[in-house]
């Protein structure tokens, strides 16, 4: 199956900003195609009404590459006749998953210093989407030397 994530990159790819601030998993887990989509959406709809489309920049970390699949298993009359089981169980594919470990980005985004609570609210907004728990850090903030 194909992914749902139709993006990695959003925003102003080319512009310079001073400010990283990153969601970043607590715990290992799997995460699906549609519920990083649906991070995705939340944050960078957010990002674009706040900021505008040249105020910042998002970065998707992770890449659903992992297929699940599924055994489904018959139910009602006759379904024993021409069911196995568990035996050569390989299942269908039904979607895919990222799967990721403790402290690690799931996205970032890139900004100017003065618009870090913004990018904080856009990413518990996207925390919200996830399954597991994530926490939002600063992780880079560069003053220029005047």
């Amino acid at each position: 199956p194909g992914s749902k994530v139709v993006m990695y990159d959003m925003g102003n790819k080319t512009g310079s900003f001073n400010t990283e601030i990153s969601l970043v998993t607590a715990e290992r887990k799997q995460l699906r195609h549609n519920a990083l989509e649906a991070a995705r959406v939340a944050t960078n709809k957010y990002l674009t009404k706040q900021l505008g489309k040249l105020g910042y920049r998002l970065k998707i970390r992770v890449w659903p590459h992992h297929i699940m699949r599924e055994n489904p298993l018959a139910t009602g009359a006759g379904a024993d006749r021409y069911q196995t089981g568990m035996k050569k169980a390989f299942g269908k594919p039904i979607g895919r998953t990222a799967r990721v470990k403790a402290n690690q980005k799931v996205m970032t985004v890139y900004t100017s210093e003065e618009n870090i609570v913004t990018a904080k609210e856009a990413l518990y907004r996207a925390k919200m989407k996830l399954p597991n728990r994530c926490l939002i850090l600063v992780e880079k903030v560069v003053t220029p030397n005047a």
